[in-house]
């Protein structure tokens, strides 16, 4: 599905498969790249590497350069600029929010900016991610000849903070869910569940990393106001690793002695992801900010029925298809649990509108998409 040209030396720092594993930034790197190589014989990939080798990246078409997972100012002044002169590449691109830019480039610079939320939230970055991040973001902006990001929302955060870079050069390139989050049998997952968790009851499920601005807070307090309420004895599952503000909303809950109805799971394997979804009942998701949001659509591809927030780029990844929410009002998100887990047919309704609506995305299409950008950006004086 690509454009005929003359073949292209494509170069992109790969080190986030490796470095980034199992995070929103990992995971498009991987699928991407995976993507572009699989699909495009003509033109040759030139692969930044650090750590593992994956055989699935070694092709007729890819050359790896295994290299040190740092980023520092030897790799951007000197030993990139010199892999890309030597390489004769027509295109690098830097997935990974423009880390590690080289100061001199003899090829067009693509910058993936996923998101700005150390400039829209700062109060919910780490201190030293955020001086970093704001530090190098102007630079890495001006010595970009084109940027790529995930969604609407993050073209227009981009524009808002960086005026006067020519918005036809950001390209919006949504993102995709993996293929094995798809529509399971549904109670074989709840046994699993069961067997390795000890889970037995219906729940109501969250994923998605405890980082302030995951408002995961206010879910724990909606639960917990509506416990009495619920039709069924529902539990509210957290999962994921104990980072950022984990341990402070697991002492929330044992200090509301809520442990019996609350479980964090801790650190789950991708592989037992789509069986969570596909065993909850319900997906909740009442962020602030996001990007993109990958834990919707994995939700939806699950025929998982979801409720979220209005605020964002969400409303454009799930559109009419979830119960979309003020995350700031807790009595909102109360109702809206009550009112799907008591509802058959509205939750019936959400599982189809979302499957559907997950149809839309895809890697190839990110893929495709991201290709048409570097012609473009080639192609434009």
């Amino acid at each position: 599905y690509f454009f005929e040209v003359n073949s292209m030396n494509i170069g992109i720092d790969a080190r986030g498969i490796n470095l980034y594993r199992g995070s929103g930034i990992g995971t498009y790197t991987k699928n991407l790249i995976l993507n572009l190589i699989n699909s495009n014989l003509k033109d040759n990939f030139n692969l930044l590497w650090t750590g593992n080798e994956d055989k699935s990246f070694i092709k007729k078409n890819t050359s790896l350069t295994y290299i040190s997972g740092r980023y520092n100012l030897f790799y951007e002044d000197f030993y990139i600029p010199h892999w890309i002169k030597e390489k004769k590449l027509s295109i690098y691109h830097l997935p990974q929010n423009g880390l590690g830019i080289p100061l001199d480039s003899d090829s067009k610079i693509v910058t993936t900016i996923h998101d700005l939320i150390p400039y829209t939230m700062p109060e919910t970055v780490g201190k030293g991610y955020l001086n970093k991040f704001l530090k190098e973001m102007p630079k890495i902006i001006s010595s970009s000849s084109g940027i790529i990001t995930v969604s609407e929302y993050s073209k227009k955060d981009i524009l808002k903070f960086f005026p006067t870079f020519p918005s036809e050069k950001i390209y919006v390139t949504p993102l995709a869910a993996n293929e094995n989050f798809k529509p399971l049998d549904k109670k074989s997952c709840k046994n699993v569940i069961k067997n390795l968790f000890k889970i037995d009851s219906p729940f109501i499920l969250y994923l998605g990393g405890f980082s302030s601005r995951k408002n995961v807070r206010n879910l724990i307090l909606a639960f917990e106001k509506i416990i009495k309420d619920l039709p069924d004895n529902y539990k509210l599952v957290l999962g994921g690793s104990l980072q950022d503000e984990g341990e402070t909303l697991k002492k929330l809950v044992y200090d509301n002695n809520l442990e019996k109805d609350i479980i964090f799971t801790g650190y789950l394997k991708d592989s037992l992801l789509p069986i969570f979804y596909n065993a909850a009942d319900v997906f909740i998701y009442p962020s602030y900010y996001e990007g993109f949001g990958l834990p919707l659509l994995e939700a939806m591809c699950c025929k998982t029925p979801v409720i979220t927030s209005n605020l964002t780029s969400i409303p454009e990844v799930t559109e009419d298809s979830a119960l979309l929410i003020n995350p700031s009002n807790k009595d909102e998100l109360s109702d809206a649990i009550i009112k799907i887990l008591k509802n058959p047919s509205l939750k019936e309704d959400l599982r189809e509108k979302g499957y559907l609506q997950s149809l839309k995305f895809s890697w190839k299409k990110t893929c495709k998409l991201t290709y048409n950008a570097y012609l473009s950006i080639l192609n434009d004086n």
